[in-house]
């Protein structure tokens, strides 16, 4: 029998009520569960994916009910012992931008948190807040999982902050340089990016905008910063366009554009990050240096996620391959 795959995707099940640009209320588990369902509908018969987390015991039995109607999602590490979990409140303004409020917070996910995992192939980071994966957790994972396991990180949760008025603003990652030695794959889009890449000194006047988007050059100076610190491939998301895929084999700089899964309608796009993650995931499972099968991958699961409000827009590998096959001719193997 082959070796069964195992992923660990750790961040919040936040109890997310969403109002989308067009009006519709959407109540929802979210964030750990896109990522953690697309991975168990692709990974059937090959693996397991576990929800590394906190919340809230009102919430305990429902989410558990949710995830536990896949089998080959693990439960063991979903912790309510601490009765904290997130709660946002989304106000999309238009399809890409929101306005956000947190109400309620998870504790962060602590190294003794992860041990019961730390045998899992691939470790996904999709905090959304700066505290939920902290520091000391990467370490922790960088110093004592398998040879082989990788850790993907998001972005999202270091640029973003949550004010004492329970406002959820961008925030510079300053300390960027601490982290990147134990992330081997970054992944951000590109107002993240703007957060990531920040001069040493500003004038007051250019600081009057909440982010800045980095121009092309940026964007390539910036993955090579990254690259040069420990990290293997830096994976920059363009809104509905596509991707960039940053890395250095063999000690070359490479820049490549994978274009986006298109879709005709875009329904809900909450969730896209955390599901392009999961794709990434996947992609790297069995080829860790394949960042362009793992971008087409993550486009894909990106593209579905948009397609409706629950978890049924996520397909099983056979039908997301044939997708990829169709945006992506030179991806005839998968």
């Amino acid at each position: 029998m082959d070796r069964q795959y195992k992923i660990a995707v750790l961040g919040p099940i936040p109890y997310d009520h969403i109002t989308t640009n067009r009006g519709q209320v959407i109540v929802k588990y979210g964030c750990v569960t896109h990522p953690v369902i697309a991975l168990a509908k692709l990974m059937e018969g090959k693996g397991k994916a576990y929800p590394l987390t906190h919340i809230r015991r009102k919430d305990e039995q429902e989410i558990k009910n949710l995830l536990g109607a896949y089998p080959n999602i693990g439960l063991e590490a979903v912790y309510s012992h601490l009765d904290q979990g997130d709660v946002i409140q989304l106000r999309f303004v238009d399809q890409n931008n929101r306005l956000e409020k947190q109400t309620a917070f998870m504790p962060p996910i602590r190294p003794e948190d992860v041990a019961p995992l730390i045998d899992a192939d691939i470790f996904v980071g999709v905090p959304i807040s700066d505290y939920e994966v902290p520091l000391e957790t990467l370490q922790y994972i960088k110093q004592n999982r398998r040879e082989g396991a990788i850790t993907i990180f998001d972005a999202h949760g270091p640029t973003t902050t949550v004010t004492t008025t329970g406002n959820r603003l961008r925030r510079f990652w300053v300390e960027r340089d601490l982290w990147l030695p134990y992330i081997d794959v970054l992944k951000m889009n590109i107002e993240e990016a703007g957060c990531c890449w920040f001069k040493k000194e500003y004038k007051p006047e250019e600081l009057k905008h909440e982010y800045r988007e980095l121009s092309e050059n940026e964007m390539a100076q910036f993955a090579q910063h990254c690259l040069e610190r420990g990290v293997k491939a830096v994976f920059i998301t363009l809104d509905a366009r596509g991707c960039m895929v940053y890395s250095m084999p063999e000690g070359k700089f490479r820049a490549e554009f994978v274009q986006s899964v298109w879709v005709e309608e875009v329904v809900d796009t909450t969730g896209c990050g955390d599901s392009f993650a999961g794709g990434m995931a996947f992609g790297l499972l069995e080829d860790r240096t394949d960042y362009i099968r793992a971008a087409q991958y993550a486009n894909a699961l990106g593209a579905l996620r948009t397609q409706g409000t629950n978890f049924d827009v996520f397909k099983s590998l056979e039908e997301t391959n044939a997708l990829i096959r169709k945006h992506y001719p030179e991806a005839a193997r998968v």
